[in-house]
């Protein structure tokens, strides 16, 4: 739009800012002449009040110069840090404790072809609180490039590896508890292998860690292990000489499920039971 000769161009308009001060829209429009005054207001009459003043008129301007800018929809959700997980507080009642409504930290043990990941699974499933499955095995394997497979013979590179998945484990479990999640863990913890025993466990994940031990016949693990393929199946040899190392847990105060001739359902609902009995006298361990 061209403007007359002599008059004055507008200010730039900046966002959130009206009509600069003093520039007066009617001294660039020609064509556009300003009403008339308005009436100056008379004084009031001896003997009455002055009416009240009427409210002031907000200030010109586009409207979004005052109104807040929107909120902010997709913001971060601050969650819990982890930490270690407590002794579960035996309830106050007489009444037997519920394990499937509590929050709790279960390490599942037992040698290959136990069912610890099955039971794992369908315990997690079922139960009336959310609930995490978290597998060493699984968490191990997160390694594709120079993955070391103890099937190749334990070593130091083997257990390096063992290690960072148990305290990995760890980290995951304490922060989903942290946010009221409960968590059930697998894994073939050896008696006589302190090592990579119990200890580090209840290091990673805290002193309210509830082992169990799964542990079925020789003949029961071997017929499981035959079903298995790639580097989960071992061989019977293998097989036999970890169960034997597992009866070990025999006498040491942790509960132990023999499951030989026992579903995944009814071997979680005997889980439970004894999760019930343990929140209610926490084992030593």
């Amino acid at each position: 739009m061209q403007h007359a000769v002599g008059s004055p161009l507008p200010p730039p308009h900046q966002p959130g800012h009206g009509p600069a001060v003093g520039w007066s829209p009617a001294a660039h429009h020609p064509g556009r002449h300003p009403g008339p005054a308005p009436a100056p207001v008379p004084p009031p009459a001896p003997g009455h009040p002055a009416p009240p003043p009427g409210p002031t008129p907000p200030p010109a301007g586009p409207r979004h110069a005052s109104m807040p800018p929107p909120p902010d929809t997709t913001g971060h959700v601050p969650l819990p840090p982890g930490a270690p997980v407590a002794m579960p507080s035996p309830p106050q009642a007489p009444a037997a404790p519920d394990p499937a409504g509590t929050i709790l930290a279960v390490l599942l043990i037992g040698p290959a072809g136990a069912g610890k990941t099955s039971v794992a699974k369908y315990w997690a499933d079922h139960r009336r609180v959310p609930t995490a499955h978290i597998s060493l095995d699984d968490v191990r394997e997160w390694v594709r490039s120079g993955f070391a497979d103890p099937q190749s013979g334990w070593n130091d590179h083997s257990e390096a590896q063992y290690r960072l998945a148990r305290r990995t484990c760890g980290f995951a479990a304490r922060n989903f508890l942290a946010n009221g999640i409960s968590c059930i863990l697998d894994d073939a913890v050896f008696p006589d292998r302190p090592v990579v025993g119990l200890g580090g466990w209840k290091r990673h994940v805290g002193p309210g860690l509830l082992p169990v031990v799964l542990l079925p016949g020789l003949d029961i693990v071997l017929e499981r292990n035959a079903e298995r393929s790639g580097n989960r199946r071992l061989t019977d040899e293998e097989v036999a000489r970890i169960h034997g190392r597992m009866a070990g847990w025999y006498g040491s105060g942790l509960p132990i499920i023999d499951n030989s001739q026992l579903d995944v359902p009814e071997t979680a609902r005997i889980l439970d039971d004894v999760l019930a009995r343990a929140i209610a006298s926490p084992p030593q361990w």
